[in-house]
């Protein structure tokens, strides 16, 4: 079975990493767009369609996590905590459709 996080990539899930700008601006996951996790509530516009697919990541998995329940709170469903960005999976390319 294939790691749920690598699927949804390659189903073509937007990547948000919910770290500072500083960070993200330090390293990044490849793709990845980076809305920090107390701009998350005025940025959910940026977010995309509620029925769309997320991948989120933070350094540990903390901060996703918290941005993934504010996420199902605002009505979005399919949103994966992938934990840190150190548990990210090899980069891999969306398929196409």
């Amino acid at each position: 079975m294939e790691d749920p996080v690598v699927e949804m990539i390659r189903r073509g899930a937007k990547i948000v990493d919910v770290r500072s700008r500083e960070e993200f601006e330090d390293e990044r996951y490849p793709g990845a767009i980076n809305i920090p996790v107390n701009e998350l509530p005025r940025r959910l516009a940026e977010m995309g369609p509620r029925d769309g697919e997320y991948v989120l990541y933070c350094a540990s998995g903390s901060r996703s996590a918290f941005a993934a329940r504010a996420l199902a709170l605002a009505g979005y469903r399919k949103v994966l905590n992938a934990g840190g960005l150190a548990d990210m999976p090899v980069p891999v390319q969306a398929t196409a459709r």
